[in-house]
């Protein structure tokens, strides 16, 4: 999950998009950070390793929040979203993992109440923005951003 920086500090991190093994489902857990209101997220967190890639990230972050370890080597960069909307510039990697349906354990109590898979077409909310924008890079259908958030997708693949 993306933790708060100091205020003017960017902050660089990795949305993971968990799907289910039919892919039309997706792993997404309750937020309860303190001082922050209550939202559904994807697994994820900052890139805080020196010389760490965002895939490299996104296998970290999801292991150390879920227990669920998937090899960083068969993660994919979606593209990136950029935001200043907390004060400070933001740049999430959407970064999709295989499909998973991994028992998902809660390893952070004090920022995460439980983690649950959804249907695409059934997602909870509110969902929290970075989580939001990151699955606009996946999700068939996305929601429009708001003013002020910048999605970059790759061309990978194309």
């Amino acid at each position: 999950m993306v933790t708060p920086a100091a205020p003017g500090r960017p902050l660089i991190g990795a949305g993971v998009i968990v799907p289910t093994p039919d892919g039309r489902g997706v792993l997404l857990g309750r937020r309860t950070t303190p001082g922050e209101p209550r939202t559904w997220s994807l697994p994820g967190g900052k890139v805080d390793h020196p010389g760490e890639s965002f895939e490299q990230a996104a296998a970290r972050e999801l292991a150390e929040e879920t227990g669920i370890e998937l090899p960083a080597e068969r993660m994919r960069v979606l593209g990136v979203v950029l935001d200043h909307l907390d004060g400070r510039p933001r740049l999430t990697a959407a970064v999709l993992a295989p499909p998973s349906d991994a028992v998902a354990e809660v390893t952070e109590p004090d920022n995460c109440g439980g983690w649950q898979r959804f249907a695409l077409d059934e997602l909870p909310a509110p969902l929290f923005a970075p989580s939001a924008w990151v699955l606009a890079h996946w999700l068939p259908d996305p929601a429009p951003l708001p003013s002020g958030v910048f999605n970059y997708r790759t061309t990978a693949g194309l």
